[in-house]
């Protein structure tokens, strides 16, 4: 119910590419958000989205965040995760329009899962480097399984809690973040924390996106602190996604559009 009406809220407030005077942003959603053509990297994602989909397999999991609304335990069968887990195909094929317009050099992604989202982020630009964090280690192992079944050599897999490994691997990178996925933990004090721990490594031309938005009060109070944020410059509301950007060459501005 939160987030039917969290939608309908949204939907009010959120127009199209009618009335934006913003360029950057206009490209942006013109090119990228309402993208409707096809890239050929997606079928070999999507093939083995259905090999996930109908795995009989089943694996005990560790999950360190806010939990699933479906009130799933901890022993899980492999498809169920692909079906209720795993970013569904329209969101995945965004983030890789997203990294395939911006060609961020270094990549962070904030939970793994099945390996599915990382998938489209690697496969954008074999040159960029995807370092993707996992709790769990029977997921990560599912998810390594996927990165060999569709060659991918531009991830590396993070396994442990977010909480304990993102310190470390943000000081061992040695170069800035140049776009992050924020998709590891749908809570408040975390996402606040991951945002600013990550934010000390970006750069003026950094992208951050976050999952789930909307997904509860807790995590819509989290969007609204990230956009009142002094660093965040300009933010786009796609309801199930938000883009934050760091531009500094315009004034501070938020949008709300129809994905």
């Amino acid at each position: 119910m939160f987030q039917l009406l969290a939608y309908l809220r949204f939907w009010l407030r959120s127009g199209n590419a009618h009335g934006l005077h913003s360029p950057f942003v206009f490209g942006l959603y013109t090119s990228v958000v309402r993208h409707t053509g096809s890239y050929k990297a997606y079928a070999a994602v999507e093939a083995r989205r259905q090999q996930l989909l109908g795995s009989p397999a089943s694996i005990s999991v560790t999950d360190f965040g806010a939990g699933s609304h479906t009130g799933a335990g901890r022993q899980r069968r492999v498809a169920d995760i692909a079906r209720t887990a795993a970013k569904p195909r329209p969101l995945a094929q965004l983030l890789f329009r997203l990294v395939n317009y911006f060609r961020p050099a270094t990549i962070l992604e904030l939970g793994t899962s099945l390996g599915l989202t990382t998938a489209y982020l690697a496969s954008a630009d074999s040159r960029s480097r995807v370092v993707t964090f996992e709790g769990c280690p029977n997921v990560a192992a599912v998810a390594r399984e996927t990165f060999a079944e569709l060659q991918l050599r531009n991830i590396d897999v993070i396994e442990g809690n977010i909480d304990h490994t993102l310190a470390s691997a943000l000081a061992a990178l040695n170069r800035p973040v140049d776009f992050a996925f924020f998709d590891g933990n749908h809570r408040y004090e975390p996402t606040l924390r991951y945002f600013e721990q990550c934010l000390a490594h970006r750069t003026e031309n950094s992208v951050f996106v976050f999952d789930d938005i909307h997904w509860s009060a807790e995590m819509e109070r989290a969007w609204e602190a990230i956009k009142a944020h002094p660093e965040v410059m300009l933010t786009v509301d796609l309801f199930y996604i938000g883009l934050v950007f760091f531009r500094k060459n315009q004034p501070k501005q938020h949008f709300w559009l129809r994905p």
